[in-house]
């Protein structure tokens, strides 16, 4: 059985990571900024494909994917380790496949901003599922 503390937690940091990251799509969607540094560029990138360019035009089959992955995530929530570490890891994974997924069923792309020129450009969403899969091969290979 889930205890609620966990659970009230992972949708807290679920709905925040979707929440965040929407709204700095939205920002950027609308201002399209051109800002450049020596070791950043935000600017607007439109991505119809999967993380670090794979599966170009393939929006319907990556909506899908996502639509399916999150569903599963969420029934099997309740098998979930109720450890701290490995919940934030699942809330971040279910934020960024959700905040994606709203972009891909909505816009028909993704929209990322985030390009430090030597690695492809990415959001909030690709960040927090990047993150929480590294942390959960951590994690598991701890175990």
């Amino acid at each position: 059985m889930t205890k609620p503390r966990f659970l009230k937690w992972f949708i807290a940091i679920t709905l925040s990571i979707i929440l965040l990251d929407q709204i700095l799509k939205q920002l950027i969607l609308r201002t399209q900024p051109e800002w450049h540094s020596p070791l950043l560029t935000i600017h607007l990138i439109t991505n119809t494909g999967a993380g670090f360019g794979i599966l170009q035009n393939q929006t319907w089959i990556l909506t899908i994917l996502s639509f399916i992955v999150a569903c599963t995530l969420i029934w099997l929530y309740k098998d979930a380790p109720k450890e701290w570490s490995i919940q934030i890891l699942l809330a971040l994974f279910l934020g960024g496949v959700i905040g994606n997924l709203i972009d891909r069923a909505m816009r028909g792309f993704v929209i990322d901003f985030i390009d430090f020129g030597w690695w492809p450009a990415f959001n909030l969403a690709d960040a927090s599922i990047t993150i929480a899969v590294m942390g959960m091969i951590f994690y598991y290979w701890k175990k």
